[in-house]
């Protein structure tokens, strides 16, 4: 695993960097933008769910889903480790997945969009209100019944893949402000649905020795960090040590890969960012992320039959009642009244030529819910059936707020199109013309 590892990070960052003659340039840059591309990674995640979802529909094709069920083992002596591919996906991949997160979080606190209170005051504020109050309503619609009231964290989560994907559509209709302030959103709304993961969806009872052993791998990290080592050798064979005794402490596994990003240095031998091996690992995973573990984690999890028989007889379901209206309602309006409140009382400010509209339809768009909703779904059921229905639940309710919210978009910045600054149209032209060119 060690090398799988090092081999993907080593093996991106010299395609990353490789030198080539001038046509050999404009295809790496052209290929290096689609790898950072998030509405390439939203499509692509969007076509990953619809075959799971069709190859679960059919009888002919069960073995699809069948597959991810079967074992695969990782043997050294007298250790070895046995899960399904499906949970090597969801505790192995999916921790690098939060690894990745876990570097973008803290380097939004260093030098980013979250890095002082009045630039993160906005979107840590729609963010809260945007994870409490769908967790308000579904609990009011699940209140009592011990079976679905646990999936209270479902509706709390944004996938910023999806949600960034559907603005890049519009292209330079929307105002870059928007971008920034969905984005510092959805930062915040991840560090809080990991939280959430790490203290109230325990993969199995707590076992506090391998608690206490992943202490004492997280301070040998830390002290790494204090010493500057730069050696990613050191903190691959160490995070691997913390996944595994998270993994067996009960705690989700994934939550390692945050835990390991938050011990890695930030600057580098010149003292700044650019050349620091936090960078190095963010950039070198994050096109192996995008292009292999969400896809994988789509096609391995997002598979449901799309069966309504559930829907009919004693009424809609109330995890789907939850699900929708947690969603669809409760994100964008406690995306909205919590950044009301920050600028009524001056504790935050609306970023330059955005209006309310605006705000509000940045807040239906957080009501897609994809990858971190089914991540949760996953864990906060015993009952298959209720999973299955959570599953159906979150990808319609995405559907149906990735369909509103570009609508809303659309109608709110047409306006804005034709009243954006010269040099920011003249920029976005500029892309335009560089991609049309390596197409």
């Amino acid at each position: 695993m060690i090398g799988f590892f090092n081999r993907t990070f080593a093996g991106n960052q010299k395609f990353l960097t490789m030198n080539t003659n001038d046509n050999g340039k404009k295809t790496h840059k052209g290929l290096n933008a689609l790898l950072h591309n998030e509405a390439a990674v939203g499509i692509l995640l969007l076509a990953c769910a619809l075959v799971a979802v069709a190859m679960a529909s059919f009888p002919e094709t069960m073995w699809f889903d069948k597959m991810w069920n079967k074992d695969g083992s990782i043997t050294v002596g007298d250790f070895s480790i046995t899960m399904s591919i499906r949970h090597w996906i969801n505790d192995a991949l999916m921790a690098i997945f939060f690894f990745v997160v876990g570097l973008e979080i803290k380097k939004e606190m260093l030098i980013g969009r979250l890095s002082s209170l009045k630039k993160s005051a906005l979107p840590v504020m729609a963010a809260i209100g945007g994870m409490i109050v769908p967790a308000l309503i579904f609990t009011a619609f699940n209140a009592g019944n011990p079976e679905t009231s646990g999936g209270w964290g479902i509706p709390m989560a944004t996938d910023i893949a999806f949600a960034i994907g559907i603005i890049s559509l519009l292209g330079s209709r929307v105002n870059p402000g928007l971008k920034v302030f969905l984005t510092a959103l959805a930062i915040v709304d991840d560090l809080g649905a990991i939280i959430v993961l790490a203290i109230f969806y325990p993969s199995h009872a707590l076992h506090f020795g391998w608690l206490v052993m992943a202490g004492i791998v997280l301070v040998i990290l830390f002290l790494f960090n204090r010493g500057k080592l730069d050696n990613r050798y050191f903190y691959i064979i160490a995070g691997l040590f913390l996944w595994y005794f998270i993994l067996m402490s009960g705690i989700h596994a994934t939550v390692a890969g945050v835990l390991l990003a938050m011990t890695i240095p930030s600057k580098g031998h010149s003292g700044e960012y650019h050349d620091s091996l936090m960078h190095r690992f963010e950039r070198g995973l994050r096109p192996f992320v995008n292009f292999v573990v969400i896809p994988l984690f789509a096609l391995a999890n997002a598979g449901v039959a799309l069966d309504f028989s559930s829907f009919s007889g004693n009424g809609i379901p109330t995890v789907s009642l939850g699900i929708f209206f947690g969603l669809l309602v409760g994100k964008p309006v406690g995306i909205l009244l919590l950044s009301w409140i920050g600028v009524k009382f001056r504790i935050a400010s609306l970023p330059d030529g955005i209006r309310w509209s605006q705000v509000a339809a940045m807040g239906i768009l957080g009501g897609i819910g994809f990858t971190m909703s089914i991540f949760i779904n996953s864990l906060a059921f015993r009952d298959p059936g209720l999973t299955d229905i959570g599953k159906m639940s979150i990808l319609l309710t995405s559907a149906v707020a990735a369909i509103l919210g570009i609508a809303m978009l659309w109608l709110t910045c047409r306006r804005d199109s034709r009243q954006l600054p010269p040099e920011v149209l003249e920029m976005t032209n500029s892309s335009k013309r560089f991609f049309s060119k390596t197409e």
